[in-house]
């Protein structure tokens, strides 16, 4: 669903007139690929990094100048697998740290993997903006995956009292936004109505790509 969506969203905030002037995109849409969290965590020796380099490769040999990965735990293989790959791969991450500055914004809530938290990858990007990261307590921490795992990932349609309880938790710790911090919560912002603090860290990936190839409509410069 994250897939589907990213292309939606490159579409979407394409300024075209015509089939023709839309950015051109090849999809890889590999659902075997194993679970980057349980990696991270050390619950699984299956490395991810091997099949996305692969797939990476094969998108280099097509001829594709830039390469995009709808899941942001993924980021945390993102040095190794650029460096295989020998072609620019966006960094949502980094790309929300550069947005958030700009918006003057000074502390954040996440709502992400536990593997994105263990590794604490927002924090590594984002305190070179000198933004602070906030988590969810392991109370909360439990429902963000719950929403992820048992809702989206299982084709369920969100709780969204769960999700606006995860909201709130992080608004009373006085963040000034909370960031989406994973595809499948990127996917609950699509298809239900959430708080206006929320910010999907999808839809700046999207942003990006689109900017890149000079395309991106007015309405789409803030998010």
């Amino acid at each position: 669903m994250a897939t589907a969506l990213f292309m939606e969203m490159v579409i979407e905030m394409t300024d075209a007139d015509s089939d023709q002037e839309h950015v051109k995109m090849i999809i890889y849409d590999i659902p075997t690929i194993p679970d980057r969290t349980r990696h991270i965590l050390g619950l699984s020796e299956d490395d991810p990094s091997v099949e996305i380099i692969r797939i990476g490769k094969r998108l280099a040999a097509d001829g594709v100048c830039e390469i995009a990965i709808p899941c942001i735990t993924a980021s945390y293989y993102h040095k190794e697998v650029e460096k295989q790959i020998h072609l620019p791969i966006v960094n949502g991450i980094k790309e929300t740290g550069e947005y958030l500055c700009q918006d003057h914004v000074r502390k954040v809530g996440i709502m992400a993997t536990d593997g994105t938290m263990q590794c604490r990858l927002f924090d590594k990007e984002l305190s070179k903006c000198n933004i602070e990261c906030v988590y969810p307590d392991e109370e909360y921490q439990k429902k963000v995956m719950y929403l992820i795992y048992n809702n989206v990932k299982a084709g369920k349609p969100a709780e969204m009292d769960v999700f606006n309880e995860v909201v709130d938790h992080l608004l009373k710790k006085g963040v000034n936004r909370v960031l989406l911090g994973c595809t499948e919560l990127s996917v609950i912002k699509h298809q239900n109505q959430v708080p206006e603090t929320c910010l999907d860290v999808m839809e700046i990936m999207a942003r990006r790509c689109v900017k890149d190839f000079g395309k991106l409509k007015k309405e789409w410069e803030n998010l």
